[in-house]
């Protein structure tokens, strides 16, 4: 007998999502790791700022194409392989950075290698590591373990940081030059790639995408073939959600409580410190809403209201009111990931999953891209410090209701089971 979405998932199945958990946080601790000391290496490996800033970028181009590349053909060439690509990805940047101050070399390994310059998920990871979730545990149980896995994340990468600050600072009190000190976290960052590498050897064949019929043209190449149209309809929607946020990175917003405020290094690491645990709490509560509503509606339902703080934020008088507001904007703000991503890995074929995390993340970072092109200038005049939060909170505003509006009739197939299990009018609406 075949097993169900809501039967527990086989032992294969289940030790892979304790090690797909372990995985995220491993990397995103390596990724935290590396932040701290990346520009500071380059820097003090004698690179220019315009070369450091033009390796920055190609690292992001890269990256984005890299996981274009592997994420669309992953179900397909396989999930474990492609996740082992990746983590090989990471021992060739962390190597080859640990190794030469010339630039033409480290510019290949940052733009084909997997480097994370702001700790955030870089690489095929994310996406491969999502498809194989959905399909370990039963859909009952998909949002609140992509709570977890969000909630994993957010903490490496916060002691990953803390972690790479206190090495560099320690080898150096110890003797080491600093390029010598930055250059460790560089090998340590390598190591991390070996150690994720050999978790990855360990997935069974459960984490596996089921074999689907051949396709051709465009919607090979992209990975998609009957989900095509909803995954471009979400990375659409989703682009726009990330260009607005783009407006509101966390280093925009430090520097816009400095200068309004005058909040000193020490006093905004501790706010943002607070802020980040805060939206990694909320991630957990997610699954318990969307349970009692439905993915679309907790991803539009809690948004809403964060934007609406965040375009409190700059109206605030005073520094405790500003950072009350946002505190408040951040005990919210990513209820809506995990069931994004649920949601997601729900409305799409099975052999499609890790194709449309990769397409929608693409968006995604595309998106997010954009803005602070426009958003530097803005926080630059005393005038004008206020804006870019005004405009993120009425784009993220404007996607939640487009959102909704092309959506809230397509709740995820377990929902609509579900409601059709049901007697009177929800089973009618489910029919529709």
């Amino acid at each position: 007998m075949s097993r169900t979405d809501e039967d527990p998932p086989p032992l294969p199945a289940r030790r892979d999502v304790a090690l797909l958990l372990a995985t995220r946080a491993l990397r995103l601790f390596a990724y935290g790791l590396l932040s701290v000391g990346l520009v500071l290496h380059l820097a003090a490996a004698g690179l220019s700022e315009l070369r450091i800033g033009l390796l920055l970028t190609l690292t992001l181009l890269g990256d984005t194409a890299v996981s274009l590349a592997l994420t669309t053909h992953a179900d397909r060439a396989g999930r474990r392989r492609t996740l082992l690509a990746g983590a090989a990805l990471m021992v060739l940047a962390g190597a080859v950075f640990s190794a030469t101050r010339s630039f033409w070399l480290l510019l290949a390994a940052a733009t084909v290698g997997v480097v994370s310059p702001a700790g955030n998920e870089v690489g095929p990871f994310l996406a491969v590591e999502q498809a194989a979730l959905a399909q370990a545990v039963p859909a009952g149980r998909r949002t609140q373990v992509f709570a977890w896995y969000q909630l994993a994340g957010a903490g490496a990468t916060a002691l990953g940081a803390l972690a790479g600050g206190a090495a560099a600072g320690a080898l150096q009190r110890a003797g080491l030059s600093a390029l010598a000190s930055y250059r460790a976290l560089t090998l340590a960052y390598a190591a991390l790639g070996l150690a994720l590498a050999a978790c990855f050897a360990r997935l069974s064949p459960a984490a596996e995408a089921p074999r689907g019929p051949a396709r051709a043209g465009l919607r090979a190449r992209l990975g998609l073939h009957r989900s095509r149209g909803v995954v471009l309809r979400l990375s659409a929607l989703f682009s726009v959600d990330a260009f607005a946020g783009g407006f509101v990175v966390q280093a925009f917003v430090a520097w816009w409580f400095h200068r309004r405020f005058g909040a000193d290094p020490a006093l905004l690491g501790r706010i943002f410190f607070g802020a980040n645990a805060l939206a990694g709490l909320s991630a957990l509560s997610a699954s318990w809403v969307a349970a009692r509503i439905g993915l679309v509606r907790t991803m539009v339902f809690t948004h809403l209201p964060s934007n609406l703080l965040l375009l409190a934020v700059p109206l605030m008088p005073t520094l405790p009111l500003a950072v009350a507001v946002l505190f408040l904007r951040f005990s919210i703000s990513q209820m809506d990931v995990p069931t994004r991503q649920s949601y997601t890995m729900a409305v799409v074929e099975p052999d499609e999953r890790s194709a449309a995390a990769g397409v929608t993340g693409i968006a995604r970072t595309v998106g997010a891209a954009l803005s602070p092109v426009v958003a530097g200038p803005l926080y630059a005049s005393p005038a004008l410090a206020g804006l870019p939060f005004l405009l993120a909170g009425a784009l993220k505003i404007i996607y939640d209701l487009a959102l909704f509006a092309a959506f809230r009739r397509h709740p995820a197939p377990e929902e609509r089971r579900e409601a059709a299990a049901r007697p009177g009018p929800a089973s009618r609406q489910a029919d529709r």
